[in-house]
């Protein structure tokens, strides 16, 4: 796909959207490997010069999501791409797998998350 403003916004819509759903703060968006290696590379550390071979990367550290637009090659590819790299950010300790792949499947046809909630430890007295 070919990145242009129109294209630009509709991306950032979307994240948007899904963050909302998926009940997490809207995470920056990098849209080329330009942004990628603009960035400070603390930011992009760990997958800096590798960023282009993927669809997406999720930097949970910065809250930061690269979505690779050059390499996409439709819109079904860059929605799922998108809510992929969200799911990532709203559930941070789960890994690719079937349950990773049925959130994601669930966020695409609109499923609501609640917000994460740390749990309380209770100490025994």
């Amino acid at each position: 796909m070919k990145l242009d403003p129109d294209l630009r916004l509709e991306i950032l819509e979307k994240i948007g959207v899904y963050s909302n759903r998926f009940s997490i703060s809207e995470p920056q968006i990098l849209l080329s490997t330009k942004e990628v290696l603009d960035a400070p590379k603390e930011m992009t550390e760990g997958r800096r010069t590798s960023a282009y071979k993927y669809y997406g990367v999720s930097y949970l550290q910065h809250n930061l999501v690269f979505i690779n637009v050059k390499k996409i090659p439709d819109e079904h590819v860059l929605e799922n791409t998108i809510v992929h790299e969200l799911i990532h950010i709203r559930f941070p300790y789960l890994a690719h797998g079937k349950r990773f792949n049925k959130l994601v499947r669930q966020g695409l046809r609109g499923k609501t998350f609640l917000p994460y909630r740390k749990r309380n430890k209770i100490s025994a007295i």
